[in-house]
Formats: C-alpha cells, sequence, structure tokens
C-alpha cells in the first residue's frame, strides 16, 4: 500500500510500537519524523531500520506533554517536510498498581503525556491540516481504554479519554476531509510488557485465542491503512486490534 510522498510525526517512536509504526510507514513511502523524549538511542536506531529498509526519516526530540515543546516540535517537522500529511499519536506512559497506592503525580504524569500529549499534538497540526484539506490523525489507545484494567486505573482512563476525544475530533474534522480514528492494541510483545514473568506472560496469552502476543509491526500495518486511500471514509473509529481477547 503506497503511500509515497506523503508525511508523518509519530510520537513516541523510540522503541516498541511507535518504531513499529514509524518503519512500516517509510516502508509505504511515507518520509517520517520520529519524536521521542529520552531514548536518543532508541530513535537512532528506529531511523537505522528505516533507512536500511530504503525508506527516508528525521528524528525530532520533544517531550509532548508540554504544550510549547510540542509546538516546536511541530515547526521543526513542517519546516523540514513543507507539511504534515500524518500525526501518528503514540507516546504514552504506565505504572502498574493498586489505585490506592497511585499519587497525583502518577495521575499527572500519566494524563499529561497519554491524553494532553495527544490534545498538544493535534492542536499544533490540526491548523496545517484544515488548510491542505486533508489529513490523516491515528491515535494509539489500548484494549484497556475499552474495558478498564484492574491495576492500571489510570491509564485505563487516560485511553478511554482518547476514544472519547477521538469520535469527537472525528465529527469538527470530517468535513475538511481529516479522518481521525484510534487503535487498541491488546497485548504487543514490546519491552513494555517485559516485567511479566514467564508464568504470566503464560496466563495472559491463555485468554487471548490467538494464542499469542501481537507484534508491533500489526499495528503498524493498520496505521498504513488507516492513513491510505483505502480509508478515506473511515473515521470516528476505534480499531481494536487483540487476538480475539475481548
Amino acid at each position: 500500500m503506497s503511500l509515497q510522498g506523503k508525511t508523518a510525526l509519530i510520537t513516541g517512536a523510540s522503541r516498541g510500537i511507535g518504531a513499529s509504526i514509524a518503519i512500516e510507514l517509510a516502508k509505504a513511502g511515507v518520509s517520517v519524523a520520529i519524536n521521542f523524549s529520552k531514548d536518543l538511542k532508541g530513535a537512532e536506531e528506529t531511523l537505522r531500520q528505516i533507512k536500511d529498509a530504503g525508506g527516508y526519516g528525521i528524528i525530532v526530540q520533544g517531550d509532548i506533554s508540554k504544550y510549547d515543546t510540542t509546538k516546536a516540535v511541530v515547526e521543526k517537522v513542517v519546516n523540514t517536510f513543507g507539511k504534515v500529511d500524518i500525526l501518528v499519536n503514540n507516546a504514552g506512559i504506565s505504572k502498574i498498581g493498586l489505585f490506592m497506592d497511585m499519587t497525583e503525580e502518577d495521575w499527572d504524569s500519566i494524563m499529561n503525556t497519554n491524553l494532553k500529549g495527544v490534545f498538544n499534538c493535534c492542536r499544533n497540526i490540526v491548523p496545517y491540516m484544515i488548510s491542505q484539506k486533508s489529513g490523516a490523525i491515528i491515535n494509539i489507545s489500548s484494549i484497556w481504554g475499552n474495558v478498564g484494567a484492574s491495576c492500571e486505573v489510570i491509564y485505563s482512563a487516560s485511553k478511554g479519554g482518547i476514544n472519547s476525544f477521538t469520535k469527537a475530533l472525528a465529527k469538527e474534522l470530517a468535513p475538511s476531509s481529516i479522518t481521525v480514528n484510534a487503535i487498541a492494541p491488546g497485548v504487543i510483545k514490546t519491552e513494555m510488557n517485559q516485567w511479566l514473568s514467564k508464568e504470566e506472560a503464560e496466563a495472559l496469552i491463555d485468554e487471548i485465542p490467538m494464542m499469542r502476543m501481537g507484534e508491533g509491526e500489526e499495528i503498524g500495518k493498520a496505521v498504513v491503512f488507516l492513513a491510505g486511500e483505502g480509508a478515506k471514509y473511515i473515521t470516528g473509529q476505534v480499531l481494536t486490534i487483540d487476538g480475539g481477547m475481548l
């Protein structure tokens, strides 16, 4: 599926699902901006894989939980590429633990990255998309945004907020031919899940009808589809990719 000539900003693209999305978009012909906050080495590895696949990308450092920093990130991408056709709001953090052990600081840090970060990126990129009367925004949510997860209450709330944000913004931007969708991944084989013990991972896999964790590239390929011509009449949707888990 070719997206030749398109440009994209992917937040949190230094590892995991974000890196896979950046690589799959680059394979489809997209010039990608790899955003990261702290993991420069990871961002450089993502760029290396993109170049090895014959793609093109740049690295843009910036904490998207901060509005002014996000504005500077977007300006750098626009100044480099001249436009932004695709925005993938992927950056996210989580903290596992009982709700009673969570602090106000935990709430603020998770919400500021996971939900406010989506606002920051959209608010700074949407004016460019409106002016060109085209664009695709894909927000990376989670199955826990659909149904909630014990011991991940704040994370679940942030992802549920992304789902509602997606549906509402899609209605506003549809007249400008801009699509807004979300992907809710299930259990994906990434560094974020490496804290699981072997027994915990096996117990989790037992709950997945496909009997395996998902791969990052499977999320990346879904992003490529939602960003392409074949999905131009799809907007306001939350696509769950979980191997049948829910």
